[in-house]
């Protein structure tokens, strides 16, 4: 009918206006515009020069980026050896710290989500263009495990008294965006 048509046009209208930020926040064109709110703790130094994942990575001979490439494509990584036994045991402790130490519930989530998911958290329509979508299914790789984790609770109100709710996750993320300093993620 006339009236579910302009009902889908005002829904899509409303999803393109952005969050207003808090009165507080810098006005500026770019994060070299950002001030700095508070600090906790002091930063350590070290008197060598520190290197990053990937350098350390590539180093013990468990990141293999051209490997990677001849399997899927650019921007992917094939862990090996130390490194991926690392990239395990880190997933695990934080999982067992989460869960064991400050009460998470651990989820094991899908890695597809349909659309109504995706909206729900704010990746349409926005971020469309970085997801990867499997269109004839209506369905898209999760770009994040916040996606569905935040659809547990799809439709429904959490009580005051059930609050907070604590999960962890750990997912692959798929996404096409470009990291920051020039490298991609």
């Amino acid at each position: 009918t006339d009236l579910e048509g302009v009902q889908q046009e005002l829904d899509h209208f409303q999803l393109m206006i952005p969050n207003v930020p808090h009165a507080s926040t810098p006005v500026g064109r770019s994060e070299d515009d950002n001030t700095e709110q508070r600090r906790w703790g002091t930063p350590k130094s070290y008197d060598f020069d520190v290197k990053d994942h990937v350098d350390v990575g590539i180093g013990l001979g468990g990141m293999d980026f051209e490997a990677a490439t001849k399997i899927a494509a650019a921007r992917f990584v094939l862990m090996s050896g130390q490194v991926a036994r690392m990239h395990r045991a880190l997933i695990q402790f934080m999982l067992d710290t989460h869960t064991a130490k400050h009460g998470y519930k651990e989820i094991y989530a899908p890695y597809l989500v349909n659309a109504r998911s995706m909206l729900g958290t704010g990746q349409l329509p926005k971020f469309k263009e970085d997801l990867f979508e499997i269109p004839e299914h209506g369905l898209f790789l999760i770009p994040t495990a916040e996606v569905p984790v935040t659809n547990i609770v799809q439709d429904q109100i959490v009580e005051t008294a059930d609050m907070p709710l604590k999960f962890v996750c750990h997912t692959p993320c798929f996404r096409s965006e470009a990291g920051s300093y020039g490298r991609d993620t």
